[in-house]
């Protein structure tokens, strides 16, 4: 009898019996996963053969009769899969185990002893096992030992290392070593609990490498792990809670699993795999012998930086990934698409001076012959004091740049940092020539927009300006946006930040607000405000019953109101008066704050929320003004929030690290919304990177929130926002609403790329219903039409929505609206391939001639079908204007068109290779011998699922250099495909990585492209059958692609 509950069970004929007896809506079954189809069946058989086993011992039989019905299965494996290397895998009618195997020079042998007498752990090698400190159990040290004795490799991975704890182990660490068994650690400054001592006694050891985190103040390493890595298969790992401490592996209440290879393999490729990703990540360095002092100093440092230690401007400022993203995205922009005034927008504490300066080092070095003069302005002392040191740490230059503000007078101006009012006072402008300043900062620059800064945006024509702010939508509704060609270059999301601890987490409750505004008046992209004003806070009981739902919700949520240090979004003046008063009416002191507040007012009023004097401040849209507490711990929307840009904004208020504070609690009152409203853009926002969409996500319980957030929705809020988002975007009559009304909500023209960016929207997620031509006219946009072409390309623009070469897509741009006046024949073979790879994208299938009937049919079809031509060239346009990172082409010894880093699919990138019979291709390598290249088509995911650890761990990239891929189970290192793959240098062949992270594209449902990484050398491999490949590749790989190519990235 099935018990009801939870299964992952392969369904035999009993449970299929059993299964045909209850109606469908009772049981949830789906077929097994085709990559993890091995794995599952092995496991289920598995329980069978044991079964089987147990069976004969039960009915008289023997040990032998066991042995034969273990050949028996051997057998029918070697007959069904034809392979005679089976055979060999029966098992010796001996019917013994092996335990220890010797060399043959082995010093133990000179000395009496056999293998008999090697030292194994007590607990197996072959089994998992848990160690809890039990009285019968052996204690942790012991067993340590005596697999540090019998390991080839250790690797170690520890917060912190205690002398009391390693001397413990330290005889059998010296014996390991000095036999050549290599040692590697990775262990942190972390708490300063370390002692020098212990790494100093490691690092003399030979054959042993060590490398540490001296970021005391976010150090994120809490692992500890023991990797005991044996040439015979039988690898162990320790996992839990034991530093290496004497407390921590000899008495302590700790727990550690002790993992083995024999049958948790995956496992320990994860563990693997991590560890080999954290050893080559630019966050742990190399400890010598002369870094003894500087491990003392971060041991005993609780800052990030000394600002009094000259050493602080010796060390490498390497850039975080998110910030390399950025730095990337800069670039682009300006190689890309020419703008040279660039824009990044990011959260108070995310680190954008830090960008900046590496953006400046960057310019720096790209301009070795220019003065590279630098002006950075703010409108506060203490923002340049920081950010002219953090210029220095950047720049490892301790004189680099002086201050003009206040009391402070610089000898020079050639790199200054300037407040907009000693700028003003001094009239700069007449001092220096427009092009004084080859690299202009401004920060804080929503305050841009005042006159006091209009001066200098007027007057200066640097080679780059660069603004940076947390607030890009200004309370007066001044754009700053038009300084910078419309466009923000970059944005550090907030997930990214949270995930690195520049910013709190947050735990987010959408809360179900009793006021419908379904029937509102929506214009111009919004609520109208005075509406909304009236329903808050004139609606007489609605009001009063909304406030009391507010408060009711608050008491319910936070810990102790009277620890609450909170701000409450309001939609005007009024309704941020009618709330406060609501509040202090019901015991909870508060006060408002509006854009006519006076600066002392404001003052004021943070000291008071500070001190608990009032638990809360109301405010009007954002509260950003002169204005920063970082003790903020709890935020109320009180109000629908049109802009995402704002909504982020004024959750940013509340995310600042602050003593003491856990976390932010964020109430968001959601009620019945305008189909127009856009909840799927917030929810999105707040999300670490998903591929599931934020219906799935809210079915499924936020996992993709950020590490250390959580996100609730009530019930009743949950399918508010579940209708809407299938109203707006998630059918063709919710598109055709969204066109027709665009040019009201928006204030823009009609296009699809001011829709697409309007709406935040995938140009995938439109085209899963029909084209953008279409979508138009029937929302009356767009006269009726009849192309021959139509049917055939809104099947190919889902395809031709992720094209993002330069090279190809100017291409296309230059050929597709003279298609009736090319003789393609006559055209050069490199436009040859990329007219092949367009052709094999839109019809299917690759062209057998350029003068053929029907290809010529096909390319006239689509000249004469102009309403298509013209949404296709707005498409290209659309993607080149998003493309935010810098290919090139690479040299593979003929005209390839295929672009560094560009994405293409499988029929793309083959015919390009000239490979026209692309859909002949099922296995994951390609070997070309006309072009001698082997092309690797990888997939990071095999299974269908979001995430499978017996997949996941075979192909990824350890850093932005290094690929691990496993081969084919067939492969063996010795045969000529092996041996091809070794030595594909020396017999002149290419090694091309195409990488994806699905098989199925998460929004069109369609095959996924690949990302081309480029040419890779071989560097080294484990095993055979399959083989463990450790690529290096030519180029690195962007910062934007490391978090999907690396499965280990933390945050």
């Amino acid at each position: 009898m099935l018990q009801p509950g939870l299964y992952e069970q392969v369904i035999n004929r009993e449970i299929n019996t059993d299964l045909s007896e209850l109606p469908a809506a009772r049981q949830a079954t789906v077929p097994i996963d085709k990559a993890e189809a091995s794995k599952v069946l092995a496991q289920y058989l598995t329980g069978v053969v044991q079964k089987g086993l147990d069976n004969m011992l039960d009915n008289g039989g023997d040990l032998s009769a066991q042995i034969g019905l273990t050949n028996e299965i051997v057998r029918i494996v070697e007959r069904t899969t034809r392979e005679a290397d089976f055979a060999a895998l029966s098992v010796d009618e001996r019917a013994e185990q092996l335990l220890a195997l010797l060399r043959e020079n082995d010093p133990r042998l000179a000395i009496g002893k056999t293998a008999a007498t090697v030292d194994r752990p007590e607990t197996s090698i072959a089994q998992s096992s848990l160690f809890t400190g039990a009285v019968h159990e052996p204690q942790m040290y012991t067993e340590f030992k005596k697999e540090i004795v019998s390991a080839d490799r250790i690797d170690m991975l520890v917060s912190f290392i205690k002398w009391s704890g390693l001397r413990l182990i330290m005889d059998e660490l010296i014996s390991f070593t000095q036999i050549g068994g290599a040692l590697r650690i990775i262990t942190t400054s972390y708490m300063g609990a370390t002692d020098v001592k212990a790494i100093e006694e490691l690092r003399k050891l030979p054959n042993t490498k060590i490398k540490v985190s001296y970021d005391t103040k976010r150090t994120r390493l809490h692992a500890k792990t023991y990797v005991f890595y044996r040439n015979t298969g039988f690898t162990t790992a320790y996992v839990g809670s034991s530093n290496l401490s004497n407390a921590a592996i000899s008495s302590g209440l700790e727990w550690n699993v002790k993992v083995t290879k024999k049958d948790l393999p995956e496992t320990i490729d994860k563990i693997t795999a991590t560890f080999e990703s954290y050893w080559n990540s630019n966050e742990f360095e190399y400890y010598t012998e002369n870094q003894k002092e500087r491990l003392a100093r971060a041991l005993k440092a609780e800052k990030y930086f000394d600002a009094n230690n000259a050493d602080a401007y010796t060390l490498d400022i390497a850039p975080y990934s998110y910030q390399q993203e950025i730095l990337d995205k800069l670039e682009a922009e300006r190689t890309v698409r020419g703008y040279c005034r660039n824009l990044v927008v990011a959260a108070t504490g995310t680190g954008k001076t830090v960008i900046s300066a590496l953006d400046y080092k960057r310019f720096r070095k790209q301009n070795p012959g220019r003065p590279c003069h630098l002006l950075f302005v703010a409108h506060r002392e203490e923002i340049l004091k920081q950010s002219l040191y953090t210029y220095r740490a950047v720049l490892k230059d301790a004189n680099f740049g002086e201050m003009f503000v206040g009391s402070y007078k610089p000898d020079s101006i050639e790199n200054l940092f300037i407040s907009v009012q000693t700028f003003n006072s001094q009239d700069f402008t007449v001092k220096t020539t427009p092009d004084f300043y080859d690299y202009i900062v401004v920060d804080e620059f929503h305050h841009a927009a005042a006159p006091t800064y209009q001066k200098l945006l007027e007057y200066y024509q640097p080679k780059i300006l660069i603004g940076l702010t947390a607030t890009p939508e200004r309370m007066d509704g001044k754009s700053i946006l038009n300084y910078f060609s419309g466009r923000i270059a970059a944005e550090i999301r907030l997930p990214e930040a949270i995930d690195r601890k520049l910013l709190c987490p947050f735990q987010y409750f959408g809360v179900t607000d009793v006021i419908d505004l379904d029937d509102l008046k929506w214009t111009r992209g919004g609520y109208d405000k005075g509406e909304l004003s009236r329903i808050y806070t004139l609606s007489g009981g609605a009001a009063k019953r909304r406030a009391d739902m507010v408060v009711s919700s608050l008491l319910k949520y936070v810990t102790d109101i009277n620890d609450v240090k909170g701000l409450g979004f309001c939609v005007s003046v009024e309704h941020a008066e009618f709330m406060s008063n609501y509040f202090n009416e019901h015991g909870i002191p508060s006060m408002f704050l509006t854009g006519q507040s006076l600066d002392e007012e404001r003052k004021t009023a943070k000291q008071r929320l500070v001190s608990g004097e009032v638990r809360f401040i109301f405010v009007v849209d954002i509260y950003n003004e002169g204005v920063d507490i970082p003790e903020v711990n709890t935020v109320l929307f009180l109000r629908p929030t049109e802009s995402l840009t704002i909504f982020l904004q004024q959750l940013g208020r509340g995310l600042r690290l602050s003593e003491d504070k856990e976390c932010l609690t964020v109430l968001d009152f959601i009620g019945q919304a305008n189909k127009r409203y856009n909840f799927e853009d917030k929810f999105a926002a707040l999300l670490s990177s998903t591929t599931r969409g934020v219906p799935r996500e809210i079915r499924d319980g936020f996992v993709s929130a950020p590490k250390g957030c959580y996100i609730q929705l009530e019930k009743k809020a949950a399918k508010y926002i579940l209708d809407n988002i299938r109203a707006s975007y998630g059918n063709s009559a919710g598109l055709v609403s969204r066109i027709g009304s665009f040019e009201e909500d928006s204030g823009l023209p009609l296009t699809l790329a001011n829709f697409l960016s309007h709406c935040r929207l995938d140009a995938r997620s439109l085209y899963k219903f029909s084209s953008f031509s279409r979508l138009c006219e029937l929302a009356g946009k767009l006269d009726a039409f009849t192309e021959p072409a139509e049917k055939t390309l809104t099947k190919a623009f889902s395809r031709i929505a992720v094209i993002d070469s330069r090279r190809w897509i100017t291409f296309l741009l230059d050929i597709l609206p003279q298609l009736h006046n090319v003789d393609f024949a006559a055209l050069s073979p490199l436009k040859q391939r990329m007219l092949q790879m367009f052709y094999i994208t839109v019809w299917g299938k690759a062209a057998d001639s350029w003068d053929g009937d029907e290809v010529l049919e096909n390319l006239c079809a689509l000249a004469d079908s102009q309403v298509m031509l013209s949404e296709l060239t707005a498409l290209l346009q659309y993607n080149f204007n998003r493309i935010d990172f810098i290919d090139e082409p690479v040299d593979l010894g003929f005209e390839c068109p295929l672009d560094l880093h560009c994405t293409y699919t499988r029929d793309q990138l083959l015919v390009a290779m000239d490979f026209t019979e692309p859909t002949t291709v099922r296995e994951g390598v390609k070997w070309l011998p006309d072009k001698k290249a082997d092309v690797f088509f990888v997939t990071l995911n095999k299974s269908d699922k979001d995430y499978s650890p017996t997949t996941m761990y075979n192909d990824y990239s350890i850093n932005e250099e290094l690929f691990h891929w496993q081969s084919q189970s067939t492969t063996a290192e010795n045969s000529p495909t092996g041996q091809r793959y070794i030595h594909h240098r020396a017999q002149g062949s290419r090694v091309l990585l195409f990488v994806r992270e699905f098989k199925t594209d998460r929004i069109s449902s369609g095959a996924a492209a690949y990302t081309y990484l480029g040419t890779a050398s071989y560097v080294c491999h484990e095993g055979s059958r399959p083989m463990n490949i450790t690529w290096k590749l030519d180029r690195p790989i962007p910062a934007k692609f490391l978090n999907k190519t690396n499965k280990l990235v933390v945050g």
